[in-house]
């Protein structure tokens, strides 16, 4: 398993509430593993802790693997290496990747390319003079451009573990697939698995294997990409859901009610309760757990104990998820 995030738990000083509660997740040798929720639910933070960037004084319980090794315990010369060769981030705003007075040239061949190699890496992220790109500097490239570049710098050091953090959310449409279908290529000849954070949520059903939902720094629901999307079982999904615009159909778009809980909010029960439609009393008080039905795991009391609202007639009652048993093995 290239990423291993095993009951990962982050909390900060001063903060009512952890950043990250008992996340985990995994992202197999060429699988795209999709990462979705509001502003705010973890997704980022859950994409550094592969990087082992965690904010200054966190704590931290559980684990996080990359391709073996123990990122927690990496430290000094090791966790630089381990950034350099075996996992890449690509951000969503290139601009803030990038150096604004070095040429392209040097951001490529920092990240150990060669000459000859960064030419071949902008011309297979699909920029049309790489010779003339690579002496040039950041403000001279369109936003989009630049994009191609921060991906050719991801794949410059051969990553194992690509994390790709909304990396399309600001780009026009035909872009946006242009870089998807590199990032697919790039996936299928190196063999390297893709953890893709995003907002869109139609875009992760056609573009990941599975996908987990998290919601105040919890995964929330975890299911493949098609059933997420035909047949939700957390009302938050449902919620997202209802709030996205569809191509080709004509509806009044649903906003979930209410805003996401801050970091300095504090809740005994489900976290979703105040803005759940479904909620009841006991929901104020259920601690959340993982429960699982036909290969998928959501948190939700009424889901879990078989009280099921008509959208989640179709889970079973399931005892709670062993932690070596909450993801799948991925494909084969």
């Amino acid at each position: 398993m290239l990423l291993s995030i095993e009951d990962l738990t982050v909390t900060v000083p001063g903060a009512a509430r952890p950043l990250l509660e008992s996340v985990s997740l995994n992202v197999a040798e060429g699988e795209v593993v999709g990462l979705v929720g509001e502003s705010g639910s973890g997704k980022s933070t859950t994409a550094k802790a592969a990087l082992g960037l965690l904010p200054t004084g966190a704590t931290t319980k559980g684990t996080v693997r990359v391709d073996g090794s123990d990122v927690l315990a990496l430290r000094g010369e090791q966790l630089r290496q381990h950034r350099a060769a075996t996992v890449a981030m690509i951000h969503q705003d290139p601009r803030a990747a990038l150096n604004p007075v070095r040429r392209i040239g040097d951001f490529l061949t920092e990240r150990g390319a060669t000459k000859d190699e960064a030419l071949d890496l902008l011309a297979a992220v699909g920029l049309p003079d790489p010779a003339r790109h690579l002496r040039q500097r950041p403000h001279e490239l369109s936003g989009g451009m630049l994009q191609r570049v921060v991906i050719a710098g991801a794949l410059a050091s051969r990553p194992r573990l690509l994390l790709a953090d909304e990396a399309t959310s600001a780009l026009d449409v035909t872009t946006q697939a242009e870089i998807l279908t590199q990032l697919r290529e790039a996936r299928e000849s190196r063999g390297a698995g893709l953890l893709f954070i995003t907002h869109d949520l139609h875009l992760a059903a056609a573009y990941c294997d599975r996908v987990h939902v998290m919601y105040a720094g919890r995964v929330v629901e975890h299911r493949t990409a098609n059933a997420l999307f035909t047949a939700p079982a957390h009302p938050y999904t449902r919620g997202l859901l209802a709030c996205s615009p569809t191509l080709g159909e004509s509806h009044p778009l649903a906003p979930i009610p209410g805003k996401p809980p801050s970091l300095s909010d504090t809740f005994t029960g489900c976290p979703f309760v105040e803005r759940c439609g479904d909620a009841e009393a006991d929901c104020h008080t259920w601690q959340p757990k993982a429960y699982a039905s036909e290969g998928a795991t959501v948190e939700c009391r009424r889901v879990a104990l078989g009280n099921l609202p008509p959208w989640a007639a179709g889970w079973a009652r399931r005892p709670p998820v062993p932690r070596n048993e909450k993801e799948g093995a991925g494909p084969k």
